[in-house]
């Protein structure tokens, strides 16, 4: 675990803008909101005693405030190429490009818990527990969030296979 928050943030720095973009499907707004986080955690370092759990549920924090506050605002997905500016793909297929947008967008529909319970589980790995840590929130309740997410996602999810772009019926 590093000591300082200098070797934190060099260690962990791409992971929390790849968790931050896929929240907010936004790279410049997950930049701005990890640099947020971690400027407010800098000022807090000596007191934090689970670095990388506090952080995560700061950037978590920071986007649900984000999402209540613009209320009013319509998620559009970022194409591949923005989101290959953040984290690139390995080997990633025309196919997989166009699965990943569609992911992407379905998503963007859920509400804030959900989604944010999806993404940490499923981009970053996380356990129940760990995700109710982030969350605030207890393990069965996490184990919901996810239920309701993954059915709204089975409803949303194409009946066929996606085409690549520019592919022929």
């Amino acid at each position: 675990m590093p000591a300082t928050f200098d070797e934190f943030v060099a260690d962990r720095l791409d992971g929390l803008l790849r968790y931050a973009t896929v929240l907010t499907d936004d790279p410049y707004l997950a930049q701005d909101i990890v640099q947020e986080v971690l400027l407010r955690a800098q000022q807090r370092w000596p007191k934090i005693d689970s670095p990388p759990t506090y952080v995560r549920r700061m950037v978590t924090n920071e986007y649900l405030s984000w999402r209540r506050r613009l209320a009013v605002r319509r998620v559009v997905p970022s194409s591949p190429e923005v989101l290959d500016l953040v984290s690139p793909p390995v080997s990633d297929h025309a196919t997989e490009y166009d699965e990943r947008d569609a992911m992407l967008d379905r998503l963007a529909k859920l509400p804030r818990k959900q989604r944010a319970a999806i993404v940490l589980r499923y981009y970053e790995n996380y356990s129940d527990e760990e995700i109710g840590a982030v969350l605030r929130c207890a393990t069965s309740t996490v184990r919901s969030q996810i239920s309701r997410a993954l059915a709204a996602l089975r409803e949303t999810g194409p009946a066929t296979p996606v085409q690549p772009t520019g592919a022929r019926k």
